[in-house]
């Protein structure tokens, strides 16, 4: 079989379970799927046929009896449990070296230099909650004009900032200062805009959010398929991930739902090649909030677009679903965790196989890179050969 196109999901977060080195990362417990099907009211029919509950040591959900897609889960290689790392893995770059993490706030000298070169003093200047810190610090920013400087235990060197005091022109620039200064042993791996609006003590994040990453060191699948001359749909966050190389432009989006909407676009658009998206809103707005319910309903919307998006696939098209890392939102933690990823992938009169556990999410990037027939040295190993002879 010969696809057209690749429908690469990836559902920021939805993590299956804890992966052996959890410990070290302080993640034991962790499975974020399961603390969504605690709740009641998620029901996901269509990834259960997919055979989401097949997968081993999912630990939640029921199975189905005769699954229409393949499935099987991955481990992450790359030393953390962020954004970056997992996308830039599931593209066929593994990070051995994991990006710097500051629990202790950043040193002096990288907030000195950000003042000196912005103009303007820093408050926080500690990991905290995004919504929380806004809460805390807003009033003191509006009054001060300081800009609030935050991490996580994520690389991210994170600065949020009210419109109405910092334009969102002058913020993006100052997040461009930052990128530039954090290099060599201070390299995090995102820079983050975090604008916000509203009057104390009802503040809220605004959709204009933006990532500003590293340069991924060596090639990867977006590279790949790019010198081969094949399309590639970014959407949502992926431009921003990938800090641009491999990409021609751009696709950002408000929520999973305009993410949704633009994948169900493309279905209708003429193009060769892969179709990228990234559904942030698991992680930002639910994971990292402990928001169950609110995860579980997400899920549940995700699980309906598929129902709408699976029987207006053609014949040449497959699926993807996987995810980036976890954000239990079940555990006291609001931060990433360390889990498996799902892989589901589905095309029409594909027999389904159980894929069991794959040892790097860079098997999908190598997987899609071979569909393809492109020649690479990207990380990973291909399944390809395990799921067309069953054709």
């Amino acid at each position: 079989m010969n696809y057209k196109r690749v429908f690469l999901v990836v559902l920021d977060s939805v993590g299956i379970g804890e992966l052996p080195d959890a410990s070290e990362y302080g993640d034991e417990g962790s499975n974020t799927l399961k603390s969504c099907m605690t709740v009641k009211e998620c029901e996901l029919p269509n990834l259960k046929r997919l055979g989401l509950f097949n997968i081993d040591g999912v630990g939640c959900g029921e199975k189905e009896t005769s699954p229409i897609g393949v499935y099987g889960r991955c481990k992450e290689r790359s030393k953390g449990k962020d954004t970056t790392t997992g996308h830039w893995e599931i593209c066929g770059l593994v990070s051995e070296k994991p990006f710097p993490t500051y629990p202790d706030g950043f040193p002096d000298e990288v907030i000195g230099e950000f003042e000196k070169r912005t103009g303007r003093r820093v408050i926080c200047n500690k990991p905290y909650s995004g919504t929380d810190v806004i809460r805390d610090y807003g009033k003191e920013h509006l009054e001060s004009g300081a800009l609030i400087v935050y991490t996580s235990a994520d690389s991210v060197f994170q600065i949020a900032a009210h419109e109405k005091e910092v334009p969102i022109e002058k913020l993006y620039e100052y997040c461009h200062i930052a990128r530039e200064m954090l290099t060599d042993d201070h390299a995090v791996g995102r820079v983050i805009a975090r604008p916000f609006e509203g009057e104390y003590p009802d503040f809220r994040r605004t959709a204009r959010r933006h990532d500003y990453s590293l340069v991924p060191p060596t090639d990867t699948l977006l590279d790949v398929l790019s010198k081969g001359k094949y399309d590639i749909i970014p959407i949502g966050k992926i431009y921003d991930i990938f800090a641009g190389k491999g990409l021609k432009k751009a696709m950002p989006t408000v929520s999973n739902a305009d993410g949704m909407n633009k994948m169900k676009a493309a279905l209708g658009e003429d193009f060769t090649g892969l179709c990228f998206t990234n559904l942030v809103d698991f992680d930002m707005v639910y994971g990292h909030r402990n928001d169950v319910e609110g995860y579980a309903k997400a899920l549940t919307e995700f699980d309906r677009f598929l129902g709408e998006f699976i029987p207006e696939m053609k014949e040449d098209d497959l699926l993807i679903i996987t995810a980036d890392h976890g954000c239990d939102p079940a555990t006291p933690s609001t931060d990433h965790s360390r889990e498996y990823t799902p892989l589901l992938i589905y095309s029409e009169g594909l027999k389904s196989k159980n894929l069991g556990t794959r040892e790097s999410f860079a098997d999908i990037g190598k997987t899609v890179a071979d569909i393809f027939g492109t020649e690479n040295s990207l990380s990973g190993k291909s399944f390809k050969k395990d799921v067309i002879k069953e054709f």
